[in-house]
């Protein structure tokens, strides 16, 4: 039987003995069906239980014929359609074709009877929506089919919210999949009819009449359920439907409900947004009355929520129209645009931003005739054209009260303006449209963000941002001058640095611009700032610097695809920009960044590639370089290549580790366009400096051990990985062999080993080396002994990559490799460990893709005689068995654990014996006296629970059950939370009945029942605060891992809530007393959360982790001088109690564990729960008195009694003097007890504190 059908089921089955009898009657009756399964012989698959649970709803009908179905939630009738419901998905579809006669005879007469009964009714839509996708268009016009669709769609405006929703996902699920070769479902006409009828009879103010709980609903609410379920299913009816619905849609807001109007203009803006996508949506015709209609029944300005969703359907229209017939739409313009502009004067914000959304879209529908038409008046007076007008309007809307809140909506819109005039006419040479139209604005907007009174600076950068991005430096900066030289200030003129940190998106400019303008002004800003420094202006220093570094920071931004890069980068440009890469740190990032750019983006326009351009940003693909152009740059900066990665090399090498990775990418970026001569001519560079580098660090070695792992060894080894994609065969070669020598696989650099295994994998991987693999196996077998920790996870990725070469007839090999494989998934770190377990699976692989494995040749069994095997999954667990008969505990716990991971991985390959035969094995492992073999062991039982077949699984539950109980009281490791995941995942799987009675003794039994009742507390639990959920809704999502074995083997279905809510019953009454105490977890396992502490001690974890200080906290405790402003630190208050009370009520509440676990009075509990005393220490007994002396001096001082100071007392004149143990004084530091206070001080002020020093001063 499929396994995601005995998922479904397996989660019925446990509810045997429920006290709900809506969860009680499935799962006796599936258990009754499963039962007469095993007494006839019969195989259990959906195609079984389709048919025994046709033949018991046939015969509860007859039986019932007199009286009538029974509907209770303990009945048969509702019980059987649950579990048709649950089987019915997983029913061949050939099989529901046959039985579709008998299916509708025996439950299409049951609609009018379920109509009253919602959870039968659910299950009856939930199974009809099974059948439905599963009939061909033949069926689908079966008599009492389409009369029971029917009924099903009149369900989407059924009152109950779950009947509802079930019934619209069913029509919604059959509309979606229509029998091939259909592009529509044969039922979309009569759905599409159906909601014509509906809405026509809603818009005449008709009151629908449904069947139900609540008969007679309401018009509006029926309204907003038909178009919910409307939303959904518009994409699926046919397109000459659509156009009558829209009709009917514009009539709704007629009604005056606000809701229902905004759902109507909702759906009205997605179904325009559908006539744009598909083509056959075919809304053109209508688009001039439907605009009119819109234009004509604008709201009331006060209601904001339909002036928003009346701006956006206006926008999508407009969108749409232009579509349809750009040059119609072109005449609506001006008429639109007023309409919406209008609403940018209204007081809520939510309109605001919706009218200039749906401006921005208005914007888009400007065509090239009305662009260039409006180019032509543009030094007219009066403007004619409509982007004129526009242009014009937004202009004083800058100056003018009325829209004064509305700036950065203005400003939006001034953005979007910018965008859709980018518009050439042309020639790439060619100005843009914006330039000629909006430079005035753009300057407007700038000289508003210069005001010191304007608030909406940052609305204005983004424009300016947007102008600079389309207009490009050139243009933006010859109209607003930087002005921030020390003439320009002289002179009076603001400066706008603002404008540099928008210099780095990618613009138009040619890098030709930076060039001419900004080097030349980061040389007199450098020349600046070192005369500042050297008279010792260190602020205007650093002002000169950060100018400067925000000019550079603008450099990639010219690099985009640049179409005059030949001419830019110059040898005196080239040689400027390597200056700056290895002398100033602060500037390397931008011009690395730049470098990767000017290589990527022209790559990526000269290939053609759309996927590759596609990567590229907006700007750039909205107005690129040519093809040819971009690879006329390509070919240049070939040219460059090879002085370029001289530089690079020299500039990764003097970074710093955590710098490399970004030199990195730039070295792969240039490495990808050299000439193949100019690699092999690097490659070879790099060799000879590795072998020099090598040999000078194995005498370093030999004379200090101590080595640093980022030595130029390593840093060589980074460089030759970069290169290693783009080497020739024999290179490559040469390096394989280089690499697989002692000197660096047995190195004492960890670092130099590290990047050998991985150099290694990747020429593996490459395929441009031919490799032996019996050869290359035996020699890293002599390389193992010298092995780093470090190196182990390269290891294994090289070997993974290596089992994928062997040849079908030398799988002898493999066993070579599984001692090490297997003892690697015990690695400490995480990653070894994976690498270990994917080695482990490869190797599962390549045995199950088949071939011979010839035992004379393993090592071992030369002697023996063994004859050749043929290779398979079983025969590759056999090998891993043997790791069971290991001399250490070690081995055999990882072999168990290797032998999990198979067992998961080919669950769907190793047959049922050979399952059989692993559980019984490794079963016995249970009864193990070491503890890491039994907790190998457990995991593997609980992975069997949830792989392995529940028949497999059942003879052997009289075992396993009391190998298992015996491990339920021992605390270490986690082994009894662990058992009793294992026990519940079992009842959850088996049922309660066949897991108790294989329990032995009557101790054991104590602990499946205390399981149980655990769990039907939290059931209950749930139940009563309403918690528990329906059957049919879908359950939460689990959080997983992300690796299918993790989540089975440490985050199972057996961590539920019921298994922790019971955990400490004491601490759920905390909980109830104290709310934020709930959810206080200590992670201590990957699959076990559990309770640090409880009761008192747990506010330890939940009261201290919320009472972090605030800024300003403590400053606010402070008085403060009314005529100076100054803070006045009234020193007396350290010696007080403290000024929060609460807190320090909090903080001996907070403070009870630690006391409880250092007190004299203190206990503690040992592993059997046994209370122990903490001992009567001196220790102790000191601390003890210390408290007490602390608790009189605050009773002195006037504090509440009962309350522990945070302060410790103040010393007493000689304290250091005090013996330890006796009573009286003794000689420190060879100064005698009676040294002196001067009286000179003694008559100071009292109030100075600190601690008094041997001598008695201060």
């Amino acid at each position: 039987m499929a396994d995601n059908v005995e998922t479904v089921l397996s989660k019925i089955r446990p509810h045997t003995s429920s006290a709900l009898a809506h969860q009680k009657a499935p799962a006796t009756l599936l258990r009754a069906i499963e039962a007469t399964f095993r007494e006839q012989n019969t195989e259990p698959s959906s195609t079984a239980y389709f048919a025994a649970l046709l033949t018991t709803l046939d015969g509860a009908l007859q039986s019932s014929r007199a009286s009538g179905p029974a509907m209770g939630e303990g009945d048969v009738i509702p019980a059987v359609l649950y579990l048709l419901a649950a089987v019915a998905p997983f029913v061949p579809h050939p099989v529901i074709r046959t039985n579709l006669s008998t299916m509708i005879s025996l439950t299409s007469p049951l609609f009018p009877t379920l109509q009253q009964h919602a959870p039968p009714l659910r299950s009856q839509v939930t199974l009809y929506g099974a059948v439905l996708l599963a009939l061909d268009k033949s069926q689908l016009d079966t008599q009492g089919l389409r009369q029971a669709f029917m009924t099903i769609l009149q369900l989407t405006l059924d009152p109950r919210p779950k009947v509802r929703k079930k019934a619209a996902e069913v029509v919604k699920d059959v509309l979606s999949a229509p029998p091939l070769p259909m592009a529509k479902h044969p039922y979309s006409e009569k759905v599409a009819e159906w909601v014509k009828a509906a809405l026509a009879e809603i818009s005449s103010g008709g009151l629908p009449k449904f069947k139900g709980k609540k008969a007679d609903t309401e018009g509006s609410e029926a309204a907003i359920h038909l178009l919910t379920f409307l939303r959904p299913v518009l994409p699926t009816l046919p397109a000459e439907s659509l156009s009558p619905i829209t009709s009917s849609l514009l009539m709704l807001p007629r009604l005056g409900n606000p809701y229902l109007s905004q759902s109507a203009y909702s759906i009205l803006s997605d179904l325009l947004t559908l006539s744009m996508d598909d083509p056959t949506v075919d809304l053109q015709s209508h688009m001039s009355e439907l605009l009119k209609v819109i234009l004509s029944s604008p709201p009331v300005k006060t209601d904001a929520a339909l002036n928003a969703a009346w701006a956006n359907v206006l926008g999508n229209t407009m969108l749409a129209y232009h579509h349809a017939n750009a040059d119609e739409c072109v005449t609506q313009l001006t008429k639109v645009w007023k309409a919406l502009w209008s609403l940018l004067e209204s007081s809520d914000a939510v309109t605001r931003k919706s009218a200039a959304h749906a401006l921005s879209s208005l914007y888009k529908c400007f065509t090239p005739a009305t662009i260039k038409a409006a180019v032509k008046e543009k030094d007219t007076a009066e403007p004619k054209n409509p982007i004129r007008k526009i242009i014009a309007q937004t202009t004083a809307a800058l100056d003018s009260l009325a829209y004064a809140r509305a700036i950065p909506e203005v400003m939006s819109v001034i953005s979007s303006l910018i965008e859709n005039l980018r518009f050439r006419n042309g020639s790439r040479k060619n100005t843009t449209a914006a330039e000629q139209l909006l430079l005035p604005l753009i300057t407007k907007v700038a000289d508003l963000r210069i005001q010191k009174t304007f608030e909406h600076k940052e609305a204005a950068d983004a424009t300016l941002g947007t102008a600079m991005r389309i207009l490009g430096p050139e243009v933006v900066l010859r109209a607003l001058p930087l002005n921030l030289e020390t003439v320009d200030r002289q002179a009076g003129r603001e400066p706008r640095a603002f404008l540099l940190p928008l210099l780095a998106q990618p613009h138009p400019s040619p890098l030709g611009h930076f060039v001419s303008y900004f080097v030349p002004l980061t040389e007199r800003m450098f020349d600046l700032q070192t005369t500042a420094e050297t008279e010792g202006r260190q602020s205007e220093a650093k002002v000169w610097s950060v100018l400067v570094e925000q000019i550079w920071m603008g450099l990639p931004g010219y690099c985009w695809g640049t179409v005059d890069l030949k001419q830019s980068l110059t040898q005196q440009f080239s040689q400027l920009l390597s200056q700056l890469l290895y002398n100033q740190p602060n500037l390397r990032p931008p011009v690395l960044r730049a470098l990767k750019v000017m290589v990527d983006s022209n790559v990526a326009l000269a290939s053609g590639d759309p996927e590759k351009i596609a990567k590229l940003p907006e700007t750039v693909r909205a107005d690129p370089i040519s093809e040819e152009e971009a690879q006329a740059n390509v070919a240049f900066l070939r040219t460059q290549a090879e002085s370029w990665l001289a530089v690079l090399f020299n500039v990764f090498s003097s970074v710093g580790r955590d710098n490399q990775h970004v030199v990195g990418d730039v070295i792969s970026a240039w490495i990808a366009i050299a000439d193949p001569k100019e690699v092999t001519q690097a490659y070879k560079k790099l060799i000879a400096l590795f072998k020099q580098n090598l040999a000078k660090a194995q005498n370093f070695q030999s004379s200090n051990k101590n080595q640093a792992s980022d030595s130029m060894t390593v840093v060589t080894q980074d460089l030759l990985l970069l290169i290693l994609p783009h080497l020739s065969s024999e290179d490559a070669t040469e390096l394989f062999q280089l690499y697989l020598t002692s000197d660096v696989l047995e190195s004492k650099d960890n670092g130099v080993q590290k990047r050998g295994y991985k150099t290694l994998a990747r020429l593996v991987e490459s395929g441009k080396v031919q490799i032996d693999a019996a050869a290359v196996f035996k020699q890293l077998e002599g390389l193992v002994d010298g092995l780093a920790a470090a190196a182990k996870k390269d290891r294994f990725h090289l070997l993974t990559a290596l089992v994928q070469l062997i040849p079908s007839e030398s799988l002898h090999l493999i066993p070579s490799i599984i001692p090490e494989a297997v003892l690697g998934t015990k690695e400490p770190s995480e990653k070894a460990r994976n690498a270990a377990f994917d080695l482990i699976v490869a190797m599962g692989k390549k045995m199950a893709a088949g071939g011979v494995v010839k035992r004379n040749m393993v090592e071992g069994m030369d002697e023996d005689g063994a004859g050749d095997a043929s290779a398979s999954i079983e025969e590759y667990l056999t090998m891993i068995a043997g790791g069971l008969a290991g001399a250490t505990p070690h081995m055999i716990s990882a072999t168990v654990t290797a032998i999990s991971r198979l067992v998961f991985e080919f669950r769907d390959s190793i047959s049922s014996q050979m399952q059989s035969e692993i559980f019984t094995t490794l079963l016995v492992f249970l009864g193990s006296a070491n503890r890491e073999i039994v907790k190998s062991a457990l995991g593997f039982v609980k992975l069997a629970i949830h792989t392995m077949p529940a028949d497999l699984l059942r003879p052997h539950l009289k075992d396993l059950v009391p190998a298992l109980l015996r491990w339920s009281h021992d605390h270490k490791n986690h082994f009894k939370a662990k058992v009793r995941h294992i026990f519940e995942r079992m009842i959850r799987r088996f049922g309660w009945e066949d897991v108790y009675s294989c329990a032995q003794e009557e101790e054991a039994r104590k602990v499946l029942v205390n399981i149980k009742k655990r769990k039907d507390r939290a059931k209950r639990k749930r139940a009563n605060a309403g918690a528990d959920e329906d059957e049919d809704d879908e359950p939460k999502a689990k959080p997983v891992a992300g690796d299918a074995f993790e989540d089975v083997l440490y985050g199972s279905e057996s961590e539920l809530d019921d298994s922790e809510d019971d955990d400490a019953p004491a601490q759920n009454a905390t909980s109830k007393r104290k709310g934020k105490d709930v959810g206080a977890r200590l992670r201590v396992d990957d699959d076990e959360p559990m309770d640090l502490l409880s009761g008192a001690a747990s506010k330890v974890t939940t009261t201290n982790a919320n009472r972090r200080k605030k800024p300003g906290q403590d400053a606010a405790r402070f008085k403060m001088d009314e005529e100076t402003g100054k803070m006045v630190i009234d020193e007396s208050s350290d010696e007080e109690g403290g000024a929060d009370t609460g807190a320090g009520e909090e903080d001996v509440a907070g403070k009870a564990y630690i006391e409880s676990m250092t007190s004299v009075d203190g206990f503690r509990r040992g592993p059997n729960g046994r209370v122990k005393f903490n001992k009567d220490t001196k220790k102790r007994r000191r601390e003890a008195a210390e408290d007490e002396d602390v608790e009189m001096a605050d009773g002195e001082a006037g504090q509440k009694p009962g309350k522990k100071s945070k302060k410790k007392a103040e010393p007493k004149f000689g304290q250091e003097f005090k013996a330890k143990k006796a009573g009286g004084d003794v000689k420190k530091n060879g100064m005698d007890p009676y040294a002196y206070m001067p009286l000179s001080q003694a008559a100071k002020k009292q109030s100075r504190g600190g601690r008094i020093g041997i001598a008695g001063k201060r």
